[in-house]
């Protein structure tokens, strides 16, 4: 189990590496692979003879019937992964397996094989795909010794995540943090955050519901889709704002300071809230760029979605 979860964990890596490699067109059709059983249970894969491929290509097993993948989609898939090294081709993971569905966004990023392939099924499909090295770019090759074995990969298709929203949704609660201020304009407005306070800084975390989405609950493995401002307690100092950029942000749950970890898992999507952050579970005692050493954090946050 812990190996599945350990090649599952770094299939976004692998479609990043690739994704940066040849632009050599895609191949699509006929791979030499028999595939059986069918979309929604774990397919079991008879290799073709010969040496592994050192061409990337794919094969859509079976259409599906649902709604069309399009570029710019993220895809939920059922994934399994095999090493194609022409002797024991052994399996790697599959979702099937863990009983949790991985989600994919159909952009550059990916593999070109992947960015075509996805859009040749529909919900409900089958995909194949071979990743061999020739989409892994020279210099990552170069540092990679020996290099890695092709990837075959069956992918079925579940659904597609919906578009994140453009900012929280839901009934205001009116909770709040004690010396901390947020005020809700409505609409697609930023809230304004107003942290100048006497009052002493909670020395734990602190998280309230200012607006309570209705969407499925943020589950900690996930990668997050947000707006925020933060500012430091009793200064009402800014050092960050998406609202500012004019654009969201996204991030993998489990990669941003405890404080957002254990603050936004189990937020439902949809919901604003505000957190206020004790230095140990921020930057402790680092020093970062506009915020000073030993600082509790305070950020109001928009959970737009979570996939």
């Amino acid at each position: 189990m812990r190996r599945v979860l350990a090649v599952l964990a770094a299939m976004p890596l692998i479609f990043f590496a690739a994704g940066c490699g040849s632009d050599d067109a895609a191949s699509g059709g006929s791979t030499g692979f028999k595939v059986a059983g069918n979309p929604g249970a774990k397919p079991t894969v008879t290799f073709p003879s010969g040496s592994p491929a050192t061409k990337s290509s794919y094969e859509v097993i079976q259409p599906g019937s649902g709604a069309e993948i399009k570029t710019g989609d993220k895809v939920i898939v059922n994934l399994t992964v095999w090493d194609w090294d022409g002797k024991t081709n052994a399996a790697q993971g599959s979702s099937y397996d863990t009983k949790a569905p991985e989600t994919i966004s159909v952009n550059e990023q990916l593999p070109q094989v992947l960015q075509e392939g996805f859009t040749k099924v529909k919900h409900g499909g089958r995909l194949l795909a071979v990743l061999a090295n020739d989409s892994v770019p020279a210099q990552q090759q170069q540092q990679t010794s020996p290099a890695e074995p092709t990837k075959v990969f069956v992918f079925d298709v579940v659904g597609t995540q919906p578009p994140a929203l453009k900012a929280a949704t839901g009934k205001e609660t009116k909770e709040s943090i004690k010396g901390v201020k947020v005020e809700n304009p409505g609409g697609e407005k930023a809230p304004t955050l107003t942290t100048k306070t006497g009052e002493k800084p909670p020395g734990e975390l602190v998280v309230k519901t200012v607006i309570e989405g209705t969407g499925a609950k943020v589950q900690p493995n996930q990668t997050l889709a947000v707006h925020y401002t933060g500012k430091i307690w009793g200064t009402d100092k800014q050092f960050d704002s998406s609202w500012e950029r004019g654009e969201a942000a996204e991030f993998p749950l489990s990669g941003v300071i405890q404080g957002w970890q254990q603050g936004l898992a189990g937020v439902p999507v949809g919901s604003r809230v505000v957190m206020s952050i004790p230095p140990n579970l921020g930057y402790g005692d680092q020093e970062q760029p506009n915020i000073p050493a030993n600082s509790t954090l305070v950020f109001v946050v928009d959970v737009l979605a979570a996939y």
